[in-house]
């Protein structure tokens, strides 16, 4: 093998070494920015650390024991909202169907939009606690000065009595947080104060 062709193959061993990293420094960024989203689906799949399961159907059975569901509510000092529970519990049977309703205002007088962070306690309930329909699936936008009626419609898995860890739970505690989401109308806004330098 001749200086030239050694010269040659080192060249394009070095190219391939670069190229895979950059290739995996490239798969990185891609599994950081879809981190978040994976695990929110795992432990809404599975209610992994208190987070409640999305159901499609409610269950055909219904149990006679009741169980107590308390709200608690919360809004990030970021977000110029009031949101609060209309009720502050409601007593369900196990496997019943409920729909509760919660509160928000926009305190401002232009549109903001937020988003709800939400789980239960005790976490361990949380893979028996699920939710049909709730305005946390999505992100939410007030006009300026506008309240709003939001549903969340939920049920118990009846299989919470056969699980030796939460057979004896009879209150759920269902937390929201809601935090300010960016839209489009904050980023023209602030968009518009840089542009006139205030």
């Amino acid at each position: 093998m001749n200086d030239q062709s050694t010269t040659t193959a080192k060249k394009d061993k070095k190219g391939l070494i670069a190229l895979s990293l950059v290739g995996v420094v490239a798969g990185m960024l891609g599994l950081s920015f879809a981190a978040v989203p994976l695990y929110r689906m795992f432990c809404q799949a599975t209610g992994f650390a208190g987070v409640p399961r999305v159901a499609e159907t409610v269950p055909t059975e219904t149990l006679d024991r009741i169980i107590t569901i308390r709200f608690d509510t919360n809004v990030d000092r970021g977000l110029p909202w009031t949101f609060a529970s209309e009720k502050r519990k409601v007593d369900v049977r196990i496997g019943e169907s409920a729909l509760v309703f919660f509160k928000a205002h926009n305190n401002t007088d232009k549109p903001v939009s937020g988003t709800a962070g939400f789980n239960v306690t005790p976490e361990i309930a949380g893979r028996y606690f699920n939710k049909v329909e709730c305005f946390c699936f999505k992100q939410q936008t007030l006009a300026a000065g506008q309240s709003v009626e939001m549903p969340v419609s939920f049920f118990v898995d009846p299989k919470i009595i056969d699980d030796m860890s939460t057979k004896n739970i009879e209150e759920i505690t269902l937390s929201y947080t809601f935090y300010r989401s960016g839209d489009p109308s904050d980023v023209a806004a602030a968009a518009g104060k840089r542009a006139s330098g205030s």
